[in-house]
């Protein structure tokens, strides 16, 4: 162990995590020929390939599979000690967070999240900006932010994705609706009503995607480029808009409107978190991530999901 120098411990492990050199590189502010020359003497050192070149880039052998929890390990433990005096506390000190979220994450998610941050972190503050699932990903290995949330699944292997809850779609009416008066539509109902959609950066592309399936793009009279839009428009009309339950339940606790069944089954999306890997976080940040999961997060599958019902008090909320 005395020829085994510690940082490359550090390469093994982002080579693991990211299973790009290009990303490895990059993270620890090296060229790609460095961090391949320490691949090299990292597979000398212990006599194996480690990994293994495919088309989703580098794939660990099973020599590096057990090699790498007892370096994460020994690396977060050596990094926690040397950090401690820099250690984050919500509680005292102040920090300043960017974070990218899309119109719905700011009008359901972001109360939730300044909510929980003035309790438990009050000097801790919070730059919004929009989010642009295209570039997303490249403002966070530059630092332009510190976390985003997105519902599109990225797989770059710069970033860590973090689920946080599942998602199924609904229809939004208004509550006195016309025509639309059970607590589901069925399709013929969906084909004669004109239909409002969102199309934009945030990466919500379900609701448009459903419409053509059926053939109903011709049904749409108003195409957005922000949710948030929906329910002042749809209280004042008779349209209907294909939108994520936890946002209608959110809409319709402060708008004249309800939520309705589909008449077909939709594949539930996930709503995740996305960030650095976390031998590229700071200390301020690895609170972040994990005040994040946690106050947003939810472990509930859609199976568990309970049924709609449409009551006096709370229209289109389930029960």
């Amino acid at each position: 162990m005395r020829s085994f120098d510690l940082n490359l411990a550090r390469v093994f492990v982002l080579l693991y995590e990211t299973g790009s050199v290009t990303a490895t590189a990059e993270t620890l502010h090296v060229t790609q020929p460095t961090v391949s020359y320490s691949l090299g003497k990292l597979r000398r050192h212990f006599d194996d390939e480690l990994f293994r070149r495919t088309g989703r880039g580098l794939t660990p052998t099973a020599g590096a599979r057990r090699l790498y929890e007892p370096l994460r390990r020994a690396l977060a433990d050596i990094d926690g000690t040397i950090r401690q005096a820099d250690a984050f506390d919500p509680a005292t000190m102040p920090g300043r967070f960017t974070l990218a979220l899309s119109d719905l994450g700011e009008a359901t998610l972001l109360p939730r999240l300044l909510a929980a941050a003035r309790e438990r972190a009050p000097r801790v503050s919070f730059i919004v900006r929009p989010l642009d699932v295209d570039d997303a990903e490249q403002q966070l290995r530059r630092g332009d932010l510190d976390a985003f949330v997105a519902t599109p699944v990225l797989t770059s292997h710069r970033t860590v994705r973090i689920p946080l809850f599942h998602e199924r779609y609904v229809g939004m009416v208004a509550a006195d609706h016309p025509r639309i008066r059970g607590e589901a539509v069925t399709l013929e109902e969906l084909a004669a009503e004109h239909h409002a959609t969102v199309f934009g950066s945030s990466g919500h592309v379900v609701p448009r995607a459903v419409l053509a399936t059926h053939d109903l793009l011709d049904r749409v009279v108003v195409d957005a480029t922000r949710f948030s839009m929906l329910p002042y428009l749809l209280e004042q009309t008779d349209l209907i808009a294909i939108v994520p339950e936890y946002v209608g339940e959110v809409f319709t606790a402060s708008h004249r409107l309800r939520l309705v069944r589909l008449p077909f089954e939709t594949e539930p999306i996930e709503v995740a978190l996305y960030a650095r890997h976390e031998s590229s976080r700071s200390p301020s940040q690895r609170w972040l991530v994990r005040f994040m999961a946690e106050v947003l997060g939810e472990r509930v599958s859609p199976a568990q999901l309970p049924p709609y019902a449409v009551g006096p008090e709370r229209p289109g909320r389930p029960v």
